[in-house]
């Protein structure tokens, strides 16, 4: 063939395949060609032929050559189609020594809502390298735990074409396969935040979350939180159980300590937060001996067994709720009237207007697994009274009226929702909600609780009086660990607990914020003697060694240097606690970040500064996302992942809450949990 006859023709933007990345055509007389870039040979370029016959020849030519897709790119196209922006992150050029690349966010890269990727490397397998089969299942692997993906995606016939089309080297992978690359990826990860832990300078708190699942499973969460060297709120889910079902309630301590034991927590727990009200005293006892062993519980444990403030006005919520329950059915009855037709809610507008009600707010169903929708179907419903009533008056079909006495239990019932409704909210989209956060918010409800067991209407004081029990049982075990973070916020200090405590307790507050007082002495005091002695068995893991290098474990000398310190106290030396407590209160307006702050006072009060450390990264709630301070229920697993083996859920459930923190996005761990 005369190929001196022969013309390229310039692309036109009808040639919109990919295949035409890897091919030039050409014309000879009035004959196409598609010429292979990498081989020459000459297949039919007309338009009448398709593109299969060209994609089936550039498959095998690949495969011969073992060359990427993406090397054959002409410079010319590759300008042209640059940048890429088909993900939202990079990845690290250099090998790592686990055998797979990390995500790497380049904040440089971003131009607004879209990221360059980032397609450097020569010997990685990644973009400019040659394709590798086992990087980009990890790669795979990795997107699926990030995002929540069900393992099952992989067989997915959506998904085998996308990824046939984005790289043709790939090959497909079963559901085994992707499982196995999981779990591998869920032990690396787990080995570093194993190293994180251990090499972690103070305590950690452990927080206990139950879950159920559509078949009734039950599941328990366990997550550590600290604050770091570099003064920041660390969240690490560490275990996601699967719970026999013959578990009782009292096998839950030795989840816990099996817990422990194999993160190596025992000498660094300081406090453990439970999501429920129904845990015995035995089961925290069995802990405290637990620890005891191996560490020292400070403060003979007053600071160790905690509940969620979260899970409490959850509690105090579902307890109107019940009591408004008949009233709330009729309401809803009521809102569904109204929505049954056009003409009549064009009907209840004008009634609306009429009445001089200028509220801009539609009425809603509630949703009954989600409280804060009840709460604002009532505070709706209550603005649109006027109009209601006058269907009642007006209207025969509309049987599901309320009566005044019920407008009147409504209205009062709402004004208690208010308030828990603007607290729980409060502590949800606090995006680093450390314990100084909840002993204002705390106090206002346990002020509220007290103001209505008051009211004069016996079914509201009794309903008060039962939330107020529940009210009670938190606030005996956690006011300490409240009003100490509180004092350890130097905005407040102790002023902020000596203003709440007069309002609650009236005559006897005094020994209150005394107990307060000596409280968070004793605990500095216990601060202070351990780290006199260097005593890291109960402070950073039990080594045995001082943190100033020297002590052994051994040493005969540690009673002295506890009798030095105990006598000290009496030669007039300022601790402290005192210091801080003497210096000017930080002012309160603008962004204050407690963190920061302590952070930079760590020299001017080290020993305070341990304890503030501890005190402060202690969960005085339990949420693993915004929304689900509002569910009714617990947490509930997806029905994807409550069908797989305990062992891969667990794996994915914790590695996904890993990653999201490693690549520096909001946690996603509610992504497998729906309404219960």
């Amino acid at each position: 063939m005369d190929e001196s006859n022969e013309i390229i023709l310039q692309k036109s933007k009808r040639l919109t395949s990919v295949v035409w990345n890897y091919f030039e055509r050409v014309r000879k007389a009035d004959v196409c060609y598609a010429v292979c870039i990498q081989c020459n040979k000459k297949l039919s370029g007309s338009s009448n032929s398709g593109t299969t016959h060209l994609r089936n020849h550039l498959m095998r030519c690949l495969k011969r050559t073992n060359h990427d897709m993406s090397q054959l790119l002409t410079p010319k196209r590759r300008k042209k189609e640059n940048p890429v922006t088909v993900a939202t992150i990079g990845f690290d050029e250099s090998e790592p020594k686990d055998g797979y690349i990390r995500p790497k966010f380049d904040q440089e890269q971003r131009r607004g809502d879209e990221v360059v990727l980032s397609r450097g490397g020569s010997g990685g397998g990644v973009g400019g390298g040659r394709f590798s089969q086992e990087r980009s299942l990890v790669d795979l692997a990795r997107m699926i735990i990030l995002h929540g993906y069900p393992l099952s995606m992989v067989d997915h016939v959506g998904f085998k074409v996308f990824a046939r089309n984005l790289q043709p080297l790939f090959e497909p992978v079963g559901n085994s396969t992707i499982e196995e690359t999981c779990m591998e990826i869920y032990i690396r990860e787990k080995q570093r935040v194993q190293h994180a832990l251990s090499n972690l300078y103070g305590k950690i708190n452990l927080s206990v979350e139950m879950w159920s699942s559509k078949d009734n499973a039950n599941y328990v969460c366990l997550a550590s939180h600290y604050i770091d060297e570099e003064w920041r709120l660390q969240r690490n889910v560490l275990n996601f159980i699967t719970l026999d079902p013959s578990h009782t309630d009292d096998m839950l301590s030795e989840v816990i300590i099996r817990c422990l034991m194999e993160w190596s927590l025992e000498t660094k727990l300081f406090a453990v937060t439970f999501d429920s009200f129904s845990v015995n005293d035995e089961i925290v006892m069995r802990i405290k001996d637990h620890m005891a062993q191996s560490s020292q519980v400070l403060i003979n444990g007053q600071l160790f067994e905690l509940r969620s403030a979260a899970h409490l006005l959850n509690a105090i919520v579902q307890d109107c709720l019940e009591a408004m329950r008949d009233v709330i059915q009729k309401i809803r009855g009521s809102v569904r009237y109204v929505k049954s037709s056009q003409s009549t809610q064009a009907r209840f507008s004008e009634i609306a207007q009429l009445a001089g009600i200028n509220s801009e707010k539609i009425l809603v169903l509630d949703s009954l697994d989600i409280w804060n929708s009840t709460y604002e179907m009532l505070e709706t419903v209550l603005e649109y009274k006027g109009a209601f009533c006058h269907l009642r008056d007006h209207d025969q079909e509309f049987d599901s009226s309320l009566t005044d006495e019920e407008w009147e239990l409504t209205r009062s019932v709402t004004s208690y929702l208010k308030l828990v409704f603007e607290i729980t909210a409060d502590f949800s989209g606090n995006k680093c909600p450390t314990a100084n956060v909840y002993f204002a918010e705390m106090c206002d409800i346990h002020i509220q609780l007290i103001e209505w067991c008051k009211n004069q209407d016996g079914f509201l004081s009794s309903l008060a009086a039962k939330m107020k029990v529940k009210f009670d049982e938190y606030w005996n075990k956690c006011s300490l660990v409240l009003a100490i973070a509180a004092i350890l916020d130097p905005r407040f200090k102790m002023k902020l607990v000596e203003y709440y405590y007069s309002k609650i307790y009236g005559s006897t507050a005094l020994d209150r914020i005394k107990e307060v007082s000596n409280g968070v002495k004793e605990l500095l005091d216990a601060y202070s003697i351990c780290s006199a002695i260097g005593d890291d068995s109960s402070f950073s893991g039990g080594s045995g060694l001082g943190r100033g290098g020297g002590m052994d474990s051994r040493d005969r000398l540690k009673g002295f240097d506890k009798f030095l310190h105990e006598t000290s106290q009496n030669q007039n030396t300022t601790s402290d606690l005192d210091k801080y407590l003497s210096e000017p209160i930080f002012p309160r307006s603008g962004e204050f970040n407690i963190l920061n702050y302590w952070k930079v006072h760590t020299p001017r009060y080290p020993v305070l500064s341990m304890m503030a450390r501890d005190i402060l990264g202690t969960p005085m709630s339990i949420l693993g996302a915004a929304d689900s301070a509002f569910n009714s229920g617990r947490p509930v697993v997806d029905e994807s992942k409550s069908s797989l083996n305990p062992d891969i859920r667990q794996a994915l459930f914790c590695a996904h809450d890993w990653l999201s923190a490693e690549a520096e996005v909001q946690p996603l761990s509610r992504q497998y949990a729906q309404a219960m």
